[in-house]
């Protein structure tokens, strides 16, 4: 449901007033415990950064690293299921943690065991697995019920259980019933079957909590998600729950309750448990065991004796020991920094409850409200919500602002958050109404879990999430709420957003013009900015492509070239007026008059790049200065020479070196790459340059990269399609008239000490292979064919830019305002250029790209009546 009605005009509180005002007083940070200094001391990295993102994962603190790290350095810590002196040390220790972690959990050993798995969803999965299930005739044997506003891991159950022929049936929240009397509804005789309920004690898509009564409820009959005979067990999913909120288990006696660490300590992932309740674990049927589980068996035949401990019965091999140890680390730190979970409950709802209020009460000019917030609650009591507010932003006419985008606006102000469905489908379909019709469609239409395809027909296909942790600040929500009045500001046109801060309407406060100097540090890589194009395979002889390097000079003439000018050129028709390639992906652009095209596309455009010391390529977003880098290439002599301010220049042969190369697997966004090492001395020099090991790696020529078949272009063939380390297409296409029109709308702006655009700068932050002058403004968009000289192309889409534009390509700076006008001119969806690929070649002679060549295109069908003159005249001549 949507938040409260707001007073259009009505005001901003600041915290310190709202505070003031709530009744009763409400908690904030840790009494004596300075959160300032916790902040400073403990999570010092966040400097300049807004992490809104704690349901997803918490952040771990500084002692905790240190306190662990000097416990491996001083203590030996061997495998459990040895019996030396160093194994005993730790199966001790492993045994102290799972009192530990009970007595967090307000319980002991007498009541609840401790399984530990590699996260919730294994515990879940466990449980599915072992949990006593009866198939019985009929519709009389066990049955599993979830809560539709369930994880996904919880839903992802059904399956093994469909297997077992056993029933599932989801339940809507507003479905759990109170009932007099279980009906007995005929069961057969000989079969009273067990049946499972599984619910979140706290949604992890809105922070709603649902009562921790109904495990009781359901227990003892009073509340039935289906009206079945047999015995009811409730399985708690207390992940996001127990991140910031206290669990008595010995109140709210769970069956099963699943946890994962990471969401409460931060560190380390990949370690949960499941928490059993002792009365119920034998009746759980163990099927694999593995190493450590068996008390004796045979390897020849059938025999095996479980171990008692229903711990070590069902964690299988060797669990991840160390990992335990850093648990108790977590504990101390934590109830150090903060007084205990309690504390944290409050603390962190207050920050939620503050937040909520005043982005329900952030209305446009024309009362239209800035957020829709989904929400079962009005933020009233941390009792029945937790830290976590669900949204979507709406511009001044009410239509929504697809999250993918407010993802890239957020970045450019350096907050992090969450977009999504967050994986629970069954939450966000009844928040956002999507009917289950929808969702296959949207399927249908490309849209999968995780992508950013954020509006499918004007619906919005997720939303966005922003959760506070016990580290948050009032800091971090103002800085959240200045972002969102931020955006909103420009979806209004300009016009002012009803706020609560003096000074003119709509006017930046130093503040927020602080918030602007920020950007995004890792995203999803779909950057044109360093992305597209090259033949990375080496100029030789032996390829039917490529002239012989003693012939390669930037004046060569191909036999089957069309004429650059003169008689033969059509004034009306757009001509090609600069030609980039990028050697080494995200560095700077080489510019070229004439150059050769390959069957990768222009050759060696994006045959390098750079990797950190894990392998990882770096890209803008993450190391603006890679911009500095300067690569240039002499075909003739056979080298790419690399410079950079302050540094030496250093050569890197074109050809592939002889003899072995360290060879690395790499990634471009999502695809496998075969690459090699081109070498130390290369290595030290981008490790001095950046100040941290770094190494240069080229695509390996043995190894192909097929495009993806996108946009429906079915003559994209695999075997003409080829891929350098682009991250989309073999080319970008950028016009003259879209970069003047943009420039235009960014130097008209009426903000005071707005920076000036010239076409230099913006062009080179597109980071084109191909600009054009000669047509209408994004007249390039329409376009489905093109010939450029004597080459012809498919036009396969548009290019969907990320934060990468904001980045001065001189300088390496970051300013968003160009990010935030494209997104306000272009409705949202920052397109800008288009992606290019060459269909085939006619023959196997040379082939080449030149300044001053001739743009023939071809306008898609459904839009022929809008083109062009010049281009409706030569449409029959492109082909």
């Amino acid at each position: 449901m949507a938040g409260p009605a707001a007073d259009p005009e009505a005001q901003l509180l600041s915290f310190q007033r709202f505070r003031a005002l709530s009744k009763p007083r409400l908690a904030y940070g840790y009494g004596s415990r300075s959160l300032s200094q916790l902040r400073e001391r403990e999570f010092g990295r966040l400097a300049g950064t807004v992490y809104l993102d704690h349901a997803g994962a918490t952040l771990f603190p500084q002692s905790q690293l240190t306190s662990f790290t000097k416990d491996l350095m001083e203590n030996v810590y061997g495998n459990p299921h040895s019996q030396n002196i160093t194994s005993k040390l730790t199966y001790d220790t492993v045994e102290q943690v799972r009192y530990r972690i009970l007595a967090h959990f307000h319980t002991t050993l007498d009541d609840y065991s401790v399984i530990f798995t590699s996260g919730s969803t294994a515990a879940l999965k466990l449980v599915a697995e072992s949990f006593p299930w009866v198939s019985c005739p009929g519709n009389s044997g066990s049955r599993f019920c979830y809560l539709t506003d369930n994880h996904t891991s919880v839903v992802g159950m059904r399956k093994i259980l469909a297997a077992r022929g056993i029933t599932s049936t989801p339940v809507r929240p507003e479905d759990l019933r109170l009932v007099e009397e279980r009906d007995e509804m005929g069961s057969h005789p000989s079969c009273q079957p067990s049946h499972l309920f599984c619910y979140p004690a706290q949604s992890n898509f809105s922070g709603s909590k649902y009562p921790l009564s109904w495990i009781e409820d359901i227990k003892c009959g009073r509340m039935s998600p289906v009206n079945l005979p047999g015995k009811w067990f409730v399985l708690l999913d207390a992940a996001s729950y127990a991140s910031t909120s206290p669990l008595d288990l010995s109140t709210h006696q769970a069956d099963f309750v699943p946890i994962s660490f990471y969401k409460i300590f931060g560190f380390p992932t990949g370690l949960g448990a499941l928490l059993v309740n002792n009365r119920v674990a034998p009746l759980l049927k163990k099927g694999y065991f593995g190493g450590g589980t068996a008390a004796a068996y045979l390897a020849g035949s059938d025999f095996y004796v479980p171990r008692s401990s229903v711990s070590e019965r069902f964690e299988d091999g060797t669990i991840s020991f160390l990992d335990v140890v850093a648990l108790k680390h977590g504990f101390d730190i934590l109830e150090h920094l903060t007084g205990g979970m309690e504390n944290i409950k409050q603390h962190t709802f207050t920050l939620a409850q503050y937040t909520y209020a005043m982005l329900s009460s952030l209305h446009y000019h024309n009362g239209a409200p800035v957020v829709r917030i989904y929400s079962d609650s009005e933020f009233s009591s941390p009792d029945v919500q937790g830290p976590i507010i669900n949204f979507n932003v709406l511009d001044d006419k009410g239509f929504i602002i697809g999250y993918s985008q407010v993802d890239k606006m957020a970045s450019l102000y350096n907050i992090h958050l969450r977009t999504g469905c967050f994986c629970n489908t069954g939450a966000c379909q009844r928040h956002l109404g999507l009917s289950d019709n929808m969702i296959k469609k949207y399927f249908e239409a490309g849209h999968v879990c995780g992508d950013h395809i954020d509006l499918i027909d004007g619906q919005p296909t997720g939303s966005v999430r922003i959760s506070f942790g016990y580290m948050s600040t009032v800091e971090d929500a103002e800085a959240f709420l200045k972002f969102i009045k931020a955006i909103s500001l420009h979806s209004s046109g300009g016009q002012s957003v009803s706020k609560a801060r003096t000074g003119e309407p709509g006017a930046k406060s130093t503040e927020d013009k602080a918030q602007d100097e920020h950007a995004i540090t890792n995203s999803r890589c779909l950057s044109p900015e360093e992305d597209d194009h090259a033949d990375s395979r080496s100029w030789n002889n032996s390829h039917p492509l490529h002239p012989p390097l003693r012939e390669a000079s930037s004046t060569w003439q191909s036999p089957v070239e069309e004429p650059e000018g003169g008689l033969n050129r059509d004034p009306e028709l757009p001509v090609v007026t600069k030609i980039c390639l990028y050697p080494i992906k995200s560095c700077a652009a080489f510019e070229v008059t004439k150059w050769p095209v390959g069957n990768q596309g222009l050759l060696y455009d994006r045959s390098w790049m750079i990797v950190n010391h894990n392998g990882v390529c770096l890209n803008q977003k993450q190391e603006p200065r890679l911009c500095l880098i300067r690569p240039s290439i002499d075909l003739q002599e056979g080298r790419m020479v690399i410079k950079a301010e302050g540094m030496e220049p250093i050569e890197v042969p074109l050809e592939e070196a002889s003899g072995r190369a360290q060879i690395y697997q790499s990634k471009v966004c999502a695809d496998r790459v075969n690459t090699f090492d081109c070498g130390e001395e290369i290595s030290k020099w981008l490790s001095k340059f950046f100040g941290r090991p770094c190494h240069l790696i080229r695509q390996s020529s043995n190894f192909q990269r097929n495009a993806k078949k996108k946009h429906g272009k079915d003559q994209l063939s695999s075997t003409t399609a080829s891929l350098s380390l682009v991250n989309e297409a073999q080319y970008l296409l950028i016009n003259t008239s879209s970069v003047m029109e943009l420039q235009k709308q960014l130097n008209t702006s009426d903000e005071n000490g707005k920076k000036e655009f010239t076409m230099e700068d913006l062009n080179s932050r597109f980071r084109a292979n191909i600009i054009m002058n000669g047509t209408r403004a994004f007249e390039e968009e329409r376009w489905d064919e093109v010939s450029i000289g004597s080459l012809h192309f498919q036009v396969v889409g548009p290019c969907h830019r990320c934060q990468m534009i904001c980045i001065d390509q001189n300088t390496g700076q970051r300013n968003q305002d160009v990010f935030q006008k494209l997104s306000e001119s272009r409705e949202r969806k920052v397109n800008f250029g288009v992606y290019l690929m060459h269909t085939s070649f006619e023959s196997s002679a040379p082939r080449f790209l030149s300044v001053g060549s001739q743009v023939l295109p071809v306008v898609k069908e459904d839009e022929e009546s809008q083109s062009s003159p010049a281009a409706q005249r030569h449409q029959g001549h492109t082909s």
